[in-house]
């Protein structure tokens, strides 16, 4: 709780702060856990989403946010999903090593490389303050 500057459970508030500790996006972005609720997350995203990168960013925001992404995210969304698939088909042992993190099977039904992807545009929004602060 100290790392996301959130109160003990000793004390009750209304509304916490925006929050932006270095140690909390070091949690959010490399903790197993978090990267396997990102993974499960990607996997959804890419059976339920839709079947472009834009309707599927736009279903990872709905369910994650509640709202509809902006033209600027999608579009930045898009170019690092592009990066990261190119990066990830060339590089295949490090899409199976992202995407084994953490104790829920993999779906071997779905691209090793794309699941590696949308785990990274999962944990990206995940990230937003938005997210951590605001459910």
């Amino acid at each position: 709780m100290i790392l996301f500057d959130a109160p003990t459970r000793e004390k009750c508030t209304i509304r916490r702060g925006r929050t932006n500790t270095p140690l909390q996006a070091l949690v959010l972005m490399n903790d197993p856990q978090f990267v396997e609720a990102a993974r499960l997350f990607a996997q959804r995203i890419i059976k339920e989403g839709g079947t472009t990168t834009k309707d599927r960013i736009k279903f990872a925001f709905k369910h994650s946010l509640a709202r509809n992404p902006t033209d600027d995210e999608i579009e930045v969304l898009e170019k690092i999903f592009d990066s990261e698939h190119k990066t990830f088909q060339k590089q295949p042992e490090e899409a199976k090593k992202l995407i084994s993190v953490g104790d829920t099977p993999v779906d071997q039904k779905i691209d090793a490389a794309e699941v590696a992807a949308w785990t990274i545009i999962s944990n990206l929004i995940f990230n937003l303050d938005e997210f951590v602060t605001r459910g």
